[in-house]
């Protein structure tokens, strides 16, 4: 059974940081990707990394300031998010399948973890 369990979401203040990490359980996954969402709006791309971490790719509005990673070891891939701003606040999803910014291209879903940015 495939699992993907997000943790490490929270408050914060704008400028601050959190680590977001997935725990991934049930098979071995070439990619990884976070997603966030807002109430009212469509899941979008955040970063995604492949199996070996050799490639990433970020949304334009977090690069420079999140950082994907993952440690194979462990199962697992996290979302090191620095100099937060208001307007990050979302819940958060971790997802696995293949290397790409669109949602159709993961299979498996974590059950998502809040982020709350305070100005």
């Amino acid at each position: 059974q495939v699992q993907l369990v997000e943790s490490g979401g929270g408050l914060v203040q704008a400028g601050g940081s959190l680590r977001l990490s997935c725990a991934a359980s049930g098979r071995t996954f070439s990619a990884y990707g976070w997603f966030r969402q807002t109430p009212g709006k469509e899941r979008e791309f955040v970063a995604a990394i492949t199996r070996s971490g050799g490639m990433t790719y970020y949304a334009d509005s977090v690069k420079g300031r999140f950082t994907i990673s993952r440690d194979n070891a462990k199962s697992a891939v996290y979302l090191q998010m620095n100099s937060l701003k208001p307007e990050d606040t979302a819940v958060y999803y971790c997802a696995a399948g293949r290397y790409t910014t669109s949602l159709v291209g993961y299979d498996y879903w974590g059950q998502g973890t809040q982020v709350t940015v305070s100005s």
